[in-house]
């Protein structure tokens, strides 16, 4: 495989690379604030993904014929584009997505869950080097990585959100599942869902939500992000990686499969009125 890849070929929003052998990079770069649209979804993140998955897999499978555990292992970084260190991801293009009528049945079982599925269940560690704000679903792609190593915020300010409560929107379940699977308890979880709070990297690193947080500009957190990858890929070198996480987050994929359209807060305002 010859690197660096870009998807799509035309107009590409993200980039993969593979810096050392056990390490791939996907680095989304769609717009200032790497907007999660349908194009980016299907065209570049998922193939991407696949990418990254099929070369570990040939990797894996050689190691195990030759008995080398140097080709066994592997990790996989997402990072936001590396020219800017404002966003690691500003969400859904939420304005132009509910243009299409189709949106609050389809996207999320079709598009955007099938990509939670992934990274859920993705057979190596994945780590998300979160290096600006990470906003809404744009919080839930760094959730849904096994490890996040964040800025700290010195260089510029960084905030991890679900900001939905300020906009009167409702959550999805996938998007709830996830958060539910990664956070370490009920409080965090009403200050994330029912309070829109904007944790500062201090507190997310205080709560759980992540692990490192990092001096310095994209480039710094990056490196940081490929040192822990580096540590932690040779845990991939058994296969059992990704096996072992379908069970651990069983609740939240469960859940992938069963999202139903959202009553909107007029429809329930509707219904509250006809009620009482």
């Amino acid at each position: 495989m010859s690197y660096p890849v870009s998807y799509p070929a035309t107009n590409p929003l993200v980039t993969v690379t593979n810096p050392s052998p056990a390490v791939w990079v996907i680095e989304i770069h769609n717009g200032t604030d790497n907007r999660l649209t349908d194009v980016l979804i299907t065209q570049a993140l998922k193939p991407a993904l696949d990418t990254v998955e099929r070369h570990w897999r040939e990797n894996w499978r050689s190691g195990q014929a030759q008995k080398d555990e140097s080709l066994c292992k592997g990790s996989l970084i997402l990072v936001g584009n590396t020219k800017q260190d404002k966003f690691f991801s500003n969400g859904l293009d939420w304005a132009g997505a509910t243009k299409d009528p189709s949106f609050k049945t389809n996207f999320f079982p079709v598009t955007f869950n099938p990509l939670l599925y992934r990274l859920l269940t993705f057979p190596i560690p994945t780590i998300a080097a979160v290096n600006g704000h990470s906003f809404a679903a744009g919080m839930v792609l760094a959730m849904a990585c096994d490890y996040r190593v964040m800025t700290d915020g010195s260089k510029r300010n960084a905030w991890m959100c679900m900001n939905e409560i300020h906009f009167g929107a409702a959550i999805p379940n996938s998007l709830i599942a996830v958060l539910k699977a990664k956070a370490s308890n009920s409080t965090t979880l009403r200050k994330i869902v029912l309070e829109g709070h904007r944790f500062t990297p201090q507190e997310a690193l205080s709560l759980g939500l992540v692990d490192h947080i990092v001096n310095g500009n994209s480039e710094a957190i990056l490196t940081a992000a490929q040192t822990l990858a580096e540590k932690v890929g040779p845990i991939a070198k058994s296969g059992a990686w990704g096996v072992n996480k379908r069970e651990l987050y069983r609740d939240a994929i469960e859940s992938l499969s069963r999202d139903v359209q959202l009553i909107d807060v007029l429809a329930d305002d509707a219904a509250a009125k006809a009620r009482l």
